[in-house]
């Protein structure tokens, strides 16, 4: 049973409770409509949190395996200057971003559960989070223009912010954590994002992406 169709059950429950506690202060019993007010207006409450986290957790996508999130290919615009084209996978959605520097960097969130969770049918969970250049020169970085761009928002209740905050109020969050991969930007250069359950990896996938790369060595 999914988080929705658990958190409208609680939600009716909730509300059958209230029609009970109508029915009976209309027949005068105070002490049983408040009882089954107080339980409707409980339930109610109980359903209207899970809502707001389930809606926050669904900007996250389920991640069992090594699996690819992201293609991103580079289009020189000028000195440190290049147009990035990312495609999300698999919705392939795609956005266009400009960015300044040598490198460019995409940063995740992870969300892993506990192993009584994951018999209920949570697996682990990513968000993919923003995406930005960076130089390689540290006193550019320091100085120079920086590009960042969001690639999520965050509705609902913040399930990150609670779990860092309050792991008490969530035992069945095992672990969250922040990934990050990056690599060098160069004309044509296309290459391919994988999540695993330790984090992002970034593979080259064309003749000029492996030169940029292997610029590094």
């Amino acid at each position: 049973m999914t988080s929705s169709a658990i958190t409208i059950l609680i939600a009716l429950f909730g509300l059958l409770l209230l029609a009970l506690a109508c029915q009976r202060l209309y027949r005068t019993r105070f002490v049983a409509a408040t009882g089954s007010a107080l339980m409707g207006f409980v339930l109610l409450a109980v359903a209207a949190v899970l809502f707001v986290i389930s809606l926050n957790l669904h900007t996250y996508a389920r991640l069992t395996h090594e699996q690819p999130v992201a293609e991103i290919v580079f289009e020189a615009r000028g000195p440190q200057q290049y147009r990035a084209t990312l495609a999300e996978v698999p919705s392939g959605e795609m956005q266009l971003f400009m960015l300044s520097g040598d490198e460019w960097q995409l940063d995740a969130r992870v969300l892993k559960w506990r192993g009584w969770a994951n018999l209920l049918g949570l697996d682990a969970q990513y968000r993919l989070e923003r995406i930005g250049g960076r130089y390689r020169d540290i006193e550019q970085e320091r100085n120079d223009e920086r590009t960042v761009y969001p690639l999520s928002e965050n509705p609902g209740l913040d399930l990150w912010m609670l779990s860092t905050r309050y792991p008490r109020w969530l035992p069945f969050v095992d672990a969250v954590y922040g990934s990050a991969t990056y690599m060098p930007m160069a004309d044509g250069a296309r290459y391919e994002i994988s999540i695993t359950q330790s984090g992002l990896i970034a593979r080259p996938m064309n003749p000029a992406a492996e030169t940029a790369a292997g610029t590094w060595r």
